[in-house]
């Protein structure tokens, strides 16, 4: 990885510091003029500085929401009510929170896609995509535990579904669910684990963010042309000029993110978490959070078992298969570096690649909405439909295309591509 110029400052004090605590040194040559980045770099690599931004407005909001929650059944929804009626700012608190997460999540997402336009998993970067995924399942954990926290009807019926998944993993399965209920039913105990975990789980996604941008500087950003920066014209200083890029973006989304805080910040919720818990009346439908839909979709999509044919022996129940379906959409995303197997990183030099990226933002579009939707009607097919698609993207499309694709001639270097289109 190229550097820049090295950390001086005029200042004693901020000198002294360094010398025994090189923290300014830290800054300057990660985040300022000593960190070179490619010159070419779009508004699309904003997102994860906006990320950033998104964790830690859900760790300060969060450490202030837990002052005045109780974690406990018979408490739990009214301490919430309290928190959006009698504590100074608590609605406010407590909306960018809730709407905090989706923001969170829009970002994170739309971070993935530009990965999966540009080639950003690709060799030398697969450790920064895996570690990415990481911090993405991380963060579906902690929304989930977060969403059971107001103990409102979706929150309690949604961890009683959800939970009751792993019961169908064999043998191990109704031991993960008492484990996670702490007993034989979503109660106190329940909310309490759920709790305390979703109090420590951003605090971890924060320490492996630390190591996403650790392993981001060895080989540097990707860019948008995927070929690498070597030439001396071919990469700028971080500082000034994508520090001021990302303060322009931090701008726009503030003003995005306020519309829902002060405008609508119910419209991404569910009606139903506005009452609370009730164990003996089951919700009309049962519906996470839009951010987990595409794999509920996938979950649900599974309605038939395998066995073996003309005979009543199965091997996998449909409940198992679902459940394997759902995480396997997001673990076979740790594979991708190497079921892609084209040399080009940019769909800008694939076109045929690119055809099929949107094919698969429109599946998980479509998945979206059939996760909002009850199991009745075409949703089902359409559903499978969507999940086998998913899965023949990545297990079919890609390596095939790696193989058969015409692709389009790769430039020089950064720098004559930018005079060139200048």
């Amino acid at each position: 990885m190229a550097h820049g110029p090295a950390f001086e400052t005029n200042s004693a004090v901020v000198k002294w510091i360094d010398d025994r605590l090189p923290i300014f040194s830290l800054i300057h040559g990660s985040l300022g003029a000593g960190y070179l980045a490619p010159r070419n770099l779009n508004y699309w690599w904003n997102f994860g500085s906006l990320a950033g931004l998104c964790l830690v407005i859900q760790i300060v909001t969060g450490v202030v929401l837990a002052m005045h929650y109780t974690p406990n059944t018979l408490m739990a929804f009214d301490s919430v009510e309290r928190i959006m009626r009698d504590v100074n700012y608590g609605w406010l608190i407590r909306y960018m929170h809730a709407n905090g997460a989706s923001m969170f999540f829009i970002a994170v997402y739309i971070h993935i896609l530009r990965g999966l336009y540009y080639g950003s998993y690709k060799a030398p970067r697969e450790m920064i995509w895996m570690l990415g995924l990481v911090i993405f399942l991380l963060m579906m954990a902690t929304a989930f535990m977060g969403y059971v926290l107001p103990w409102g009807q979706m929150s309690f019926w949604g961890a009683t579904v959800i939970t009751n998944l792993f019961s169908a993993i064999p043998v191990v399965g109704d031991y993960i669910v008492t484990l996670l209920w702490g007993g034989f039913s979503v109660d106190n105990p329940t909310l309490n684990r759920f709790f305390s975990l979703h109090f420590l789980l951003p605090f971890v996604i924060a320490g492996v963010v630390i190591l996403h941008i650790w392993a981001l500087h060895l080989p540097g950003s990707n860019n948008p042309l995927g070929i690498d920066a070597k030439g001396k014209g071919d990469k700028i200083p971080f500082h000034p000029y994508y520090t001021v890029k990302d303060a322009f973006g931090v701008g726009v989304f503030l003003i995005f993110f306020s519309l829902f805080l002060f405008y609508a910040p119910n419209a991404l919720g569910h009606p139903d978490n506005y009452i609370p818990a009730d164990p003996m009346v089951t919700p009309d439908s049962i519906v996470p959070e839009w951010y987990f839909l595409p794999f509920y979709a996938i979950l649900r999509s599974i309605t038939f078992d395998i066995g073996i044919p003309f005979t009543d022996i199965v091997i996998i129940p449909a409940k198992l298969l679902g459940v394997l379906a759902m995480f396997g959409s997001i673990l076979l995303l740790f594979a991708l570096p190497w079921l892609d197997t084209s040399k080009v990183r940019s769909a800008k030099f694939r076109p045929t690649y690119r055809i099929f990226f949107w094919f698969l933002v429109i599946d998980m579009v479509i998945l979206t909405i059939v996760g909002g939707k009850k199991p009745e009607g075409i949703w089902p097919l359409v559903g499978l439909i969507g999940t086998a698609y998913y899965f023949l993207h990545f297990l079919v499309v890609m390596p095939l295309l790696g193989k058969i694709e015409q692709t389009l001639p790769l430039p020089e270097s950064i720098a004559k591509a930018c005079v060139k289109k200048a």
